[in-house]
Parts: structure tokens; C-alpha cells; sequence
């Protein structure tokens, strides 16, 4: 099956024959050097963009050492109340397991509602949804102000 050039669409058609007219020019040694100098400044971008990244990275990690100082010298100066914090998280994530098992028979019992009736669904979010996001919160709190286990001791 070969095709007639006539068959091509012209927007394919390259013409690669060089006529005596179009004197051949050496573009090469331009192009070549214009290449070098764009390869040149993107490495130059590269190398700025990676020197903001770890400056973000330093200033990321000295806000989140300072924090875990504040903290850790917060419980060395609440020994006690880290080891109640401890044991209160241990306690409220036996409520939250239990919160969550009735959640989730509840889900099962009426998720076909839930599909068909957006008021049902509505009912749902609202029934669990603010109970689970603080008590989420307080879980949170409550596991970063408690000692660790190796400090119970």
C-alpha cells in the first residue's frame, strides 16, 4: 500500500531537498552555543530554587525543635501531670474505640437510608461528626502533653 504524495496533507509534508537557491548556513555553532547558555541559566534557576528549599527546610525544622523543647521541658516540669495526661489519652482512646464501634453499626444499620435521603445523612454528620472531630482533638492534646512511656517511670 504505498501512498502517493498527492495522498498526504500538506500540513505533513516537509520538504528536505535543498535547492540551489537556499544557500546552506551553519546555524550550528549558534544554536549550540545559545543551548549551552539556556541549559546554563536553568541549572542557575535550579540551584536558587534549591537553596530556598532548604532554607524553608531549616526554618520548618528550628520552629518544629522548638516546639518539641517547649514540650519536652513543659513535662519535665510537670512530671506529674504529663504521667495524668498519659494515662487520661490511654483511658479517652478506650472511649473513642467504643464511640467508633457504635458509629460504625450505626453506619451499617442505615447507610441505604444515607444514600437515598440526604437528611438522614445530614442526621449522621451531625449526631458524630463534632463528637468525633474534638474528641479527635483532645486525643491529640492529650498524647502530645503525656509523658513517655520510658518516663512513667
Amino acid at each position: 500500500m504505498a501512498q502517493d504524495s498527492q495522498d498526504i496533507s500538506p500540513v505533513f509534508r516537509i520538504d528536505v531537498a535543498q535547492t540551489a537557491s537556499e544557500p546552506a548556513v551553519n546555524h550550528s555553532g549558534n544554536l549550540q552555543s545559545e543551548m549551552v547558555s539556556l541549559l546554563h541559566q536553568l541549572v542557575e534557576g535550579q540551584d536558587r530554587q534549591n537553596e530556598l528549599l532548604e532554607e524553608m527546610v531549616d526554618q520548618m525544622g528550628a520552629s518544629q525543635r522548638q516546639r518539641a523543647n517547649e514540650l519536652t521541658q513543659w513535662k519535665e516540669a510537670n512530671p506529674l501531670l504529663a504521667r495524668r495526661c498519659r494515662a487520661a489519652a490511654e483511658a479517652l482512646s478506650q472511649v473513642q474505640t467504643e464511640f467508633l464501634q457504635s458509629m460504625t453499626v450505626d453506619v451499617n444499620d442505615t447507610y441505604e437510608g444515607m444514600l437515598d435521603s440526604e437528611f438522614v445523612l445530614n442526621e449522621f454528620v451531625d449526631r458524630y461528626g463534632p463528637r468525633l472531630a474534638h474528641l479527635n482533638g483532645v486525643l491529640q492534646l492529650l498524647s502530645q502533653l503525656s509523658a513517655t512511656p520510658t518516663q512513667n517511670n
